[in-house]
Parts: C-alpha cells; sequence; structure tokens
C-alpha cells in the first residue's frame, strides 16, 4: 500500500521514496508519495524526482487501481531505484488555500440557502462552484464572498483526522456534494474548519484561515433550472 504523505501533512514539500514499478517507461508508483493526485475537483501537484545527477519531471499524478501513479517527462527510472521527491510547492500551496476557501465558501452558501454543491473545479488562476439555488441571484452569491473574506481575516485552525465511517455520517451537512458518497471504506477522513464547517474530504488544505487571502468575483452564469455557477479568484 502506497504511503499518501500528503494526507498526513499538507505542508511536506520533499520525501525520499523507492520506485515500486514502472509501466511504458513513464508511469511511475512509489513506496510513499508528497505528490496529490487528480480528484475531488483538486488538480494533481507537480514536481520533480531526483535519482543520482538524472531529474524526471512530473507532468501527471492519478489514482489508479488504489495505487498513486507519476507520469513523469522521460525513460530511465526502474523499480528498486532510491529516489527523492521535490514538490512544486507555490503550485500546491496555493491550491491548498483555494481548497480550504471553498469549503469555506460553500459552507455558508450551503447553510445559508440549503443549497447543495452539483459540480467544482480548482484551478489555479481560478475557482468554479455549481449550486442547486432555486433562484439566480448575484447579489447571494456576493454576500457569501463577502462572508467568507471576513472570516479569511480571522485566526481560525483547520484540522483533518479519520472518523469511523458511520459515525462520520452522522454529521449534519459532512457531504455537500448533491448525488455523492463517500467510498465504502472503514474510516473517513474529516477536514473541520473549526466552528465553520466539518467535510469528508480527501484533499489539501491549509492549517489556518489567515493564510488564505481575499476572494474576488469573476463572474456568475445561470446554467438552467436551478443551475447557478460562480467563478473566482484568490488574491494575494
Amino acid at each position: 500500500m502506497v504511503e499518501a504523505l500528503y494526507l498526513e501533512d499538507s505542508y511536506l514539500k520533499e520525501c525520499e521514496a523507492t520506485v515500486i514499478s514502472v509501466s511504458n517507461e513513464k508511469y511511475v508508483v512509489l513506496d510513499r508519495t508528497i505528490f496529490y493526485p487528480t480528484g475531488g475537483g483538486q488538480p494533481h501537484d507537480t514536481g520533480r524526482i531526483l535519482k543520482d545527477d538524472e531529474q524526471y519531471n512530473i507532468v501527471y499524478v492519478g489514482k489508479f487501481s488504489g495505487n498513486v501513479s507519476h507520469e513523469v517527462d522521460k525513460e530511465g527510472l526502474k523499480q528498486g531505484d532510491k529516489v527523492h521527491c521535490l514538490l512544486d510547492w507555490e503550485r500546491r500551496y496555493r491550491l491548498m488555500r483555494s481548497h480550504t476557501a471553498a469549503h469555506c465558501f460553500a459552507s455558508l452558501l450551503c447553510n445559508g440557502t440549503g443549497a447543495l454543491v452539483t459540480g467544482n473545479q480548482l484551478d489555479v488562476d481560478k475557482v468554479r462552484f455549481d449550486f442547486s439555488l432555486e433562484r439566480f441571484d448575484r447579489g447571494i452569491l456576493e454576500k457569501y464572498i463577502d462572508e467568507a473574506n471576513k472570516l479569511f481575516k480571522s485566526d481560525i485552525p483547520v484540522k483533518w483526522y479519520e472518523l469511523p465511517r458511520e459515525e462520520a455520517l452522522k454529521i449534519p451537512g459532512i457531504i455537500k456534494m448533491a448525488e455523492a458518497f463517500p467510498p465504502a471504506i472503514p474510516n473517513l477522513r474529516i477536514v473541520e474548519i473549526v466552528g465553520i464547517d466539518r467535510q469528508a474530504d480527501g484533499g489539501t488544505h491549509v492549517r489556518n484561515l489567515r493564510e488564505i487571502g481575499q476572494l474576488k468575483l469573476i463572474k456568475t452564469e445561470n446554467k438552467g433550472k436551478y443551475n447557478r455557477r460562480i467563478y473566482y479568484s484568490l488574491t494575494p
């Protein structure tokens, strides 16, 4: 079983690892990894794998058959190789800030309106959210952007931990995605923004809301019956 270090410590920027397998000369599985695979609306990490004097750039990270697979830009890595992994920290940290901000914004909007999240996509330069709001009203979305920005000026901690599945699913609002249900595993990873929100989540997050910065509304769209879309960016 691959050790997913990014779940234990989102701030870990490098690690030593051993190559478990290589497929088609470029899909590399490591025994432990700091690189987040695409999933849950959060893009994959990028970075480098170093072996001796050779550098392999990571162009994609995905999860397949329970393993995290790292696509590298050239051939050369072999099973059993001892390697050093370096994360593209600037990219990761921006995605961490965006992800935690998204939890706050979604929690405020869902709790305030009864809406559910119907789609989302984090990116380095912007975030997209779709909500099942009955009425299209840009003012409502602006209101919750403003409320989230007020929270980001406060000293509010963020923590993550595991709970037994049955216990976790009893928490009101633990699932905010419409038609979404966590995988059939005995324990669920919970991300808690203390006093604000708790969600089942497998992504990376900051430790305090003060790290986020501010949200800037880009645009809103009416995508049809009960489906409203918002785009916003993250300021420094």
